[in-house]
This record gives C-alpha cells, sequence and structure tokens, in this order.
C-alpha cells in the first residue's frame, strides 16, 4: 500500500517537472517569436521612415521644381511686352511699316517680303490689334486709275499678312491714290517714295 502512495508521488512529481519543462520552452519559443515579430516590425518601421523621408525629400525636390517654373513663368510675363510697348521700339522687325512699289505695278518685291512676314506674325499673335492698309501711288496717271493702283497694292499686302495668319477682321484697306504724297515732287527719287502701302496699326 506505501509502496502504491510512493509511485504515485514519483509518477505527479515527473509529470509536473514535464508540465513545467514545457511551460518553459514554449515560453522560450513565445519568447522568441515575438522578438522576431518585433524585429520585422522594427525593420518594417525603418523602412517606412526611411520611405517617408525620401517622399519628404521628393516633394522637397518637387515643390523646389514647381516653384522655380512659377517663378520663370512669372518673370517670362512681367518680361512679356504689349503689343503697344512692341510698337513703339524703333529697333524691332516691325518698326518698318512702309512697302515700297514699282511703277504702276502691286507687285510686291522680294525685299519686303520678310518684313510683310513679320508684321503678319505680329498681328496673327495679337488679337486685340488691327491695321489699316493705305495704298498709295506717284502723281502720274489719272485719278481713278491711281486710286485702283493703290487698292491693289493694299490688297496685295492684305493677301500676304493673311497668308502669316492675320484675320480679315483685323485688316482693313483704303487708297488715297495720288493725293498723300509722302515727298513732293517731281522727280524719279520722289515718286519712288510716293509708290507705297503703309501699315498704319490700332491696338484696341
Amino acid at each position: 500500500m506505501k509502496l502504491s502512495s510512493v509511485r504515485t508521488k514519483i509518477l505527479l512529481l515527473c509529470m509536473t517537472a514535464m508540465f513545467i519543462s514545457a511551460c518553459q520552452t514554449g515560453s522560450d519559443e513565445i519568447i522568441e517569436d515575438s522578438t522576431t515579430i518585433d524585429g520585422v516590425e522594427q525593420a518594417q518601421l525603418g523602412g517606412s521612415e526611411a520611405s517617408a523621408e525620401g517622399i519628404t525629400d521628393l516633394t522637397a525636390l518637387e515643390d523646389g521644381s514647381d516653384s522655380s517654373a512659377i517663378a520663370f513663368d512669372d518673370e517670362a510675363l512681367v518680361k512679356a511686352e504689349s503689343p503697344q510697348a512692341m510698337l513703339d521700339k524703333a529697333d524691332s522687325n516691325i518698326a518698318n511699316r512702309v512697302i515700297y512699289f514699282e511703277y504702276d505695278s502691286a507687285k510686291i518685291s522680294d525685299d519686303s517680303l520678310s518684313m510683310i512676314e513679320a508684321h503678319g506674325n505680329f498681328i496673327a499673335s495679337n488679337g486685340n490689334v488691327s491695321a489699316r492698309l493705305e495704298g498709295n501711288t506717284d502723281e502720274r496717271g489719272t485719278r481713278e486709275h491711281n486710286i485702283a493702283l493703290g487698292d491693289r497694292r493694299a490688297q496685295s499686302v492684305r493677301r500676304l499678312l493673311m497668308f502669316q495668319g492675320a484675320s480679315a477682321d483685323q485688316l482693313e484697306t483704303i487708297s488715297y491714290g495720288e493725293e498723300r504724297p509722302a515727298v513732293t515732287g517731281h522727280t524719279e527719287d520722289a515718286w519712288a517714295k510716293n509708290r507705297r502701302v503703309e501699315i498704319v496699326y490700332e491696338v484696341n
């Protein structure tokens, strides 16, 4: 009877020892797993922080780029000249506004093509600008003939300006014939300066 009681106690002690050992092992595993999880989380957090820093840097770069672009655009707008300012410049490519013609001709010379092109581009780029094309002739010929000739010259210039992009609404033609000479006199030099079309601008 006593022997059975002793065996029972020994068996209980063994089971208790095994249980305690199992608990310690499980605890160690849990601690190790927790460390692993913490390590992963710490690594992820570190990566997130690094990513956040990268995003911050990228945002700063983008903001800086945008700011530079805005500053550049603003500067360009400030520097952009108004149509009237461009018309007032004595050294601009639209400062010369007189096209000369040969005797009894409405044909535009090759020397005048680049000038008319510059005027056409200017008018096309500024919708608030209009131009009056004034046709003139020298004193030779009848009044009726010279009025018609002045009109043909103005129309020749108008067609080229429209070819460069100017709209019909921006252009007006008028012929003065021989009535408004630029130079008085009865010489070839005077006549050459009177055979002309003048571009007269208006900024609306």
